[in-house]
């Protein structure tokens, strides 16, 4: 099971892509199960969860502005950004518009913890990031839309709040009182059986998902033209906003600009289709949609030219090394 886990993990940026291309080929077969995608998400959130525990909060907590200057940037100006290029290309009231403020505005996505891992960043800070993120995104996101569009569209505020707070914050509470009471013990025991199984609900909810828009599509192609580089555009802002934070910051090394370009530049894209098809029209799921296949391969390229600058900077010491005892 341990390989099974590593394998989706090292082949996720083709592995979410094809389980979406599957979701559009099979929608016939499986639209009838789009009502099992709550349930899903819920079970992926849990075992989020059951890896966190209150130290690792409160130990972010004690240094709270890479934190607070990542959420900043990620939900207050990606999202500005996303509906200024939205109403530029689109126009401000345009469902595409919306998906693109949406993409934004939905909590960090777990799989950038994996990536964060892989590319030696700090993991209990984009651990804590995420479930900081996901306790309050019952609030930010209903909130930013509200914010940028208003009276122009019309959607169940109240319902959206409880719909995130069903899907994201109970189980990941659930989860973090089973670390706590496990003395962070479950996750290590549970782990041969709940990796796995989250990995194959996480692709779940991206095929069942894919399966519901996938009627919708058909009438949208000749928009796609427009819709693709756009969400290419905003899926490259989000990640280049971690590099503006490390910044800030004024970081030392790669830890930390690894750990917020990740965190920042992906979303829980599966929290996105649920919204997005549970209360706004199916136009708005396409830059969701299109931001699942794009930000994985991005992470993919990411992480090449993080290692490419690790293997220069570490040429460059080494030469300064040798100039040093050649003196």
């Amino acid at each position: 099971m341990d390989s099974f886990t590593r394998l989706f993990e090292k082949y996720m940026f083709a592995i979410i892509p094809c389980t979406l291309l599957l979701g559009f080929v099979l929608s016939k077969q499986l639209i009838a199960y789009t009502n099992w995608i709550p349930y899903l998400f819920a079970f992926v959130t849990f075992v989020m969860g059951i890896g966190c525990g209150r130290q690792h909060v409160q130990g972010v907590l004690k240094k709270p502005l890479p934190v607070l200057l990542t959420l900043v940037l990620a939900h207050v100006i990606a999202p500005l950004l996303a509906y200024e290029l939205g109403t530029l290309l689109f126009g401000a009231g345009s469902p595409y518009t919306i998906g693109l403020v949406l993409f934004t505005a939905i909590p960090l996505g777990v799989s950038s913890v994996l990536w964060v891992g892989m590319s030696s960043g700090n993991v209990a800070l984009a651990l804590a990031l995420v479930i900081v993120d996901s306790a309050i995104s019952p609030f930010v996101v209903p909130g930013l839309i509200e914010w940028l569009f208003g009276a122009s569209i019309q959607f169940d505020t109240l319902g959206m709040i409880r719909d995130l707070m069903l899907i994201i914050v109970v189980p990941t509470i659930l989860g973090m009182v089973v670390y706590e009471l496990s003395r962070g013990q479950f996750k290590r025991w549970s782990a041969p059986i709940t990796q796995p199984l989250s990995k194959l609900c996480f692709a779940g909810v991206v095929l069942l998902n894919a399966a519901a828009i996938a009627p919708q599509l058909s009438a949208l192609k000749g928009d796609l033209l427009l819709v693709i580089p756009s969400v290419l555009i905003t899926v490259a802002l989000c990640y280049g906003l971690g590099y503006v934070c490390s910044g800030i910051l004024r970081a030392k090394g790669r830890e930390l600009p690894v750990t917020l370009a990740y965190t920042s530049g992906m979303r829980n894209i599966s929290v996105g289709m649920v919204i997005a098809m549970g209360y706004f029209s199916p136009q708005t799921a396409v830059p969701v949609v299109l931001g699942i296949m794009l930000q994985q391969p991005m992470a993919t390229l990411q992480y090449s030219v993080f290692q490419r600058v690790e293997a220069y900077r570490s040429r460059q010491r080494l030469k300064e090394a040798n100039y040093i005892k050649g003196d």
